[in-house]
């Protein structure tokens, strides 16, 4: 094994995922097992990690192109299901100075049409965990403004807490003034709460204010209470809770 630099070696996390992680692509699993493991290779959140011996090797393209990456040796491999093509879709790790790692895959999400955490469907990257999500009901006042117009007032919101992001505040439809938002295409996806079906854009007199609200009617079950519910970015709102305005936080989402 070629030498790595000690510091990358100590900045690389691996944990055992204790749950059954699966993927299909076309209808076909490509993996199945319940011995993943973490690896943060990537800032924020890990990245799945697969054992050779739990990938559907008939899937699987070799396309012969061997690099060397940060924690190891790998070599490159699509994925075939029937006329479904997916090129560069993995690299198997021949070697690594990380415990654990040789030996496994490190999947492109994209290139996989589900991903399966037991029997409930994860969204845009593994769930960290580390990070937490609570919903939790309140009866603080919460009043959503932009440019001195009221879009929303609640004294019932539902207060969502996710590690590394600001309190969002989920409202009734019934709290929210229609007349001021448009419905939009948009849908997005969550690993903690699943994916939108609903966003809409704020209308202020000739101005629109793009996808500043959104909701999820069937969130994961941790999340259930705000299904329905809607939420605005207060990044890019007023917030008034309990009459004070909260200063707008600053996220990768301003």
């Amino acid at each position: 094994m070629r030498d790595y630099p000690q510091h990358i070696v100590e900045s690389l996390h691996v944990e055992p995922v204790p749950r059954r992680i699966r993927a299909t692509l076309a209808g076909a699993t490509v993996l199945d097992t319940t011995d993943a493991l973490y690896v943060w290779d990537v800032p924020h959140y890990p990245q799945y990690y697969i054992p050779r011996a739990d990938v559907d090797a008939t899937l699987l393209v070799d396309e012969a192109h061997a690099h060397k990456l940060r924690i190891g040796s790998a070599q490159r491999y699509g994925l075939g299901v029937g006329d479904v093509e997916r090129p560069g879709a993995a690299r198997l790790y021949t070697e690594s100075p990380l415990a654990g790692v040789a030996g496994t895959f490190r999947f492109e999400w994209d290139a996989l049409d589900s991903w399966f955490e037991e029997d409930e469907e994860v969204f845009v990257h593994p769930r960290d965990p580390f990070t937490r999500v609570d919903a939790i009901r309140s009866t603080r006042a919460v009043r959503i403004e932009l440019e001195g117009i009221v879009l929303a007032e609640s004294s019932s919101p539902v207060m969502v807490f996710e590690t590394g992001l600001p309190t969002r505040y989920y409202l009734n439809r019934t709290e929210v003034d229609f007349d001021h938002l448009q419905v939009t295409d948009t849908v997005t996806a969550c690993p903690y709460k699943g994916q939108t079906t609903g966003y809409w854009s704020v209308r202020i007199g000739a101005t629109s204010h793009e996808d500043l609200a959104w909701s999820y009617d069937f969130p994961t079950h941790q999340l259930l209470p705000i299904a329905g519910l809607i939420a605005f970015y207060n990044e890019e709102v007023d917030t008034i809770l309990d009459g004070i305005e909260i200063e707008r936080p600053t996220t990768k989402f301003s």
